[in-house]
């Protein structure tokens, strides 16, 4: 893949090519089926926990794919990166792994796990108040100063390939069970993950719909869908599902699935911490709120009822021990 700077799309072939960088390192995470959430959704349902992959989420796919492509000349430089956790722990795991120093800058409100996560991983963390300060302008001062590389969560071909490598495995895996999904579940905030599984699962299956799910005060790709065109959140947070809270659609991912076959869902913050508890439970795993909003969709019924095949990435599980508490203390799905 051609450095970012010089490239403005994604192909397939770049994610054949993510795929194969990263294969070393990356876990393939299963596929998994429950039978009572079969029963609970009406529906055949097919999970991708990337909660189990390395850091605990898909982001380290993306994080390690964009951070080889650095040459290594520029290397000793580090790298810099916004992000509420996931990301975060991403790339402070990638840069580890390739001797590289990482910054990150991260909200002051982000869940004391990541924060502590990313710390551990051996990554210099650097805390901005969400509301108040603007954490892109303080990630390119603090490249400016340092000469480092800027790795945007979601704004950058090398991070959206990495993260479309998800959908080449679920593709493999689905075609030994020999299914054909109607449908793929992502949660979605900047579109990085959506974006590039969307990629690598139209290659294996034409007409599969990606559907993105946001929660709700937080569903700008479902109304940037529908306008046909980037619009932003009123609100920066105020969300429990703090992962997959931006203000806008990056421009990247946005220009991949505007036109693509793409449906759109928003659950509640209520409904996200249930889906949490649900995964916790009967599925046995944990999962964060932010990365249970596509699961929250097919417990809530939220899609189509001709979307009667479906595969759902649960996309990550750093989740405080507070916030769990919190869902396993309401009403269970039954």
């Amino acid at each position: 893949m051609a450095d970012n700077k010089e490239q403005e799309h994604v192909s397939y072939q770049d994610i054949v090519e993510a795929e194969q960088r990263i294969r070393p390192e990356a876990r393939v995470t299963p596929l998994l089926c429950s039978e009572v959430l079969d029963r609970i959704s009406g529906r055949r349902v097919f999970l991708k926990p990337e909660t189990l992959q390395r850091t605990g989420s898909f982001k380290f796919r993306g994080a390690y794919n964009r951070l080889q492509l650095i040459p290594e000349g520029e290397r000793s430089a580090g790298v810099v990166a916004c992000s509420s956790g996931n990301h975060a722990q991403g790339v402070a795991a990638a840069a580890g792994l390739l001797g590289m120093q990482a910054t990150i800058v991260m909200p002051q409100d982000a869940p004391a796990t990541k924060i502590e996560r990313t710390k551990a991983l051996g990554a210099e963390v650097v805390l901005y108040d969400r509301d108040q300060q603007d954490r892109d302008q303080i990630a390119k001062d603090l490249c400016a100063k340092r000469g480092a590389t800027l790795v945007h969560p979601y704004e950058d071909t090398g991070i959206v390939a990495g993260q479309g490598t998800a959908g080449l495995e679920m593709v493999t895996q689905m075609r030994a069970q020999g299914v054909v999904p109607d449908a793929v579940l992502c949660c979605t905030g900047g579109g990085g993950l959506s974006s590039g599984v969307a990629i690598g699962v139209e290659h294996g299956f034409a007409n599969t719909v990606l559907v993105t799910c946001e929660p709700e005060g937080f569903d700008d790709y479902a109304r940037s869908l529908a306008k046909g065109e980037r619009v932003a959140n009123k609100r920066f947070g105020g969300s429990v599902c703090d992962a997959v809270l931006t203000p806008t659609p990056g421009k990247i991912s946005f220009d991949i699935l505007k036109d693509r076959r793409v449906a759109s869902v928003v659950v509640s913050d209520e409904e996200a911490l249930r889906a949490v508890a649900f995964a916790f439970t009967e599925l046995k795993l944990v999962v964060e709120p932010g990365g249970a909003v596509a699961l929250a969709a097919v417990l809530f019924d939220r899609l189509p009822a001709e979307m009667r095949s479906v595969a759902v990435v649960l996309s990550g599980g750093n989740v405080d021990a507070d916030v769990m508490a919190k869902a396993l203390s309401l009403p269970p799905i039954a």
